[in-house]
């Protein structure tokens, strides 16, 4: 394992804290932004961080990085009264998975405006520092789905063996792409297997933050990675984020009317979806489009 405490050149922008002992973690990565449509995305990996109980082992400089203007730095008073700035946090944090033999390094943090090629260099040096195993990238999208239906989740693999040893789809985007996906080219650059999990919210929601995609990623993340979680705050979230979307959408005749009809096209093609994912993954593409 490299040095934590030397300045290697890929590793100029990352400060460390402490080096803790981990054998052949996965790392979990959440961007906030345009790829997490109801927070769904960043809330999952948090969801893990908290259950498990992750220390912040190191941090990634964000001057090089970030847009001030677009992502403001925030400042508060602290215990003593005095002013202090909160800048961008670009944490990871590392854990054993209680229960089970699994290391995990895991990071959430905003999209960044600036330099991201240099930015994912700094993910993967701290990966590669401790001999990670494999990264899976979250993300959620905006699509025409219900909210009053099961959340619809795929998972693509970005190297032909990762998705033939997990059973995901296969990558074969082409256009605009986001920091996950330089991420996850980067990674595959550099012999890290990689891969990714898509949540769909509803487009009529867009600025509720969605625990009901957050718990469907938590879920087939913890299938992937064959651990167990105690969901129950969570799962009472989602049912209640349901049942107060269905109230708002009771009193609108013309949402009521078009949610009925995204409802009647989830059931027809629900089938198709869980055979192969070519639904989502349509809805996917478009959305990455639609962001250039």
């Amino acid at each position: 394992m490299a040095d934590p405490q030397g300045r290697s050149p890929r590793l100029e922008h990352v400060r460390w804290f402490r080096r803790p002992q981990l054998i052949a973690p996965v790392m979990l990565v959440a961007f906030s932004g345009w790829s997490d449509a109801g927070d769904a995305a960043s809330s999952a990996v948090s969801v893990f961080a908290e259950q498990w109980r992750a220390r912040p082992f190191a941090a990634v400089d964000p001057e090089l990085f970030y847009d001030f203007t677009s992502t403001r730095p925030l400042v508060r008073f602290d215990a003593h009264g005095e002013r202090e700035i909160l800048w961008p946090e670009i944490e990871f944090s590392a854990t054993t998975v209680p229960g089970a033999n699994l290391d995990v390094i895991l990071l959430v943090a905003p999209e960044p405006q600036l330099r991201w090629r240099t930015f994912c260099e700094q993910i993967i040096g701290v990966a590669r520092a401790f001999d990670t195993r494999r990264v899976i990238t979250f993300g959620a999208l905006l699509a025409e789905v219900p909210h009053s239906r099961p959340v619809s989740v795929f998972g693509v693999g970005h190297d032909a063996d990762t998705a033939r040893e997990l059973g995901l789809l296969p990558s074969r985007y082409e256009g605009p792409t986001g920091i996950t996906g330089v991420l996850q080219a980067l990674s595959r650059e550099a012999g890290l297997p990689s891969s990714s999990l898509w949540a769909a919210v509803p487009t009529y929601v867009p600025a509720s933050p969605s625990p009901k995609a957050t718990l469907a990623l938590v879920d087939r993340a913890s299938r992937l990675l064959q651990v167990s979680l105690d969901l129950t705050e969570l799962k009472q979230a989602a049912r209640d984020y349901e049942e107060e979307v269905s109230s708002l959408v009771d009193d609108d005749e013309e949402t009521r009317d078009y949610v009925r009809q995204l409802e009647e096209r989830f059931d027809e093609e629900e089938p198709r979806l869980l055979d192969d994912g070519s639904t989502l993954v349509e809805e996917v593409e478009r959305f990455l489009r639609d962001q250039d």
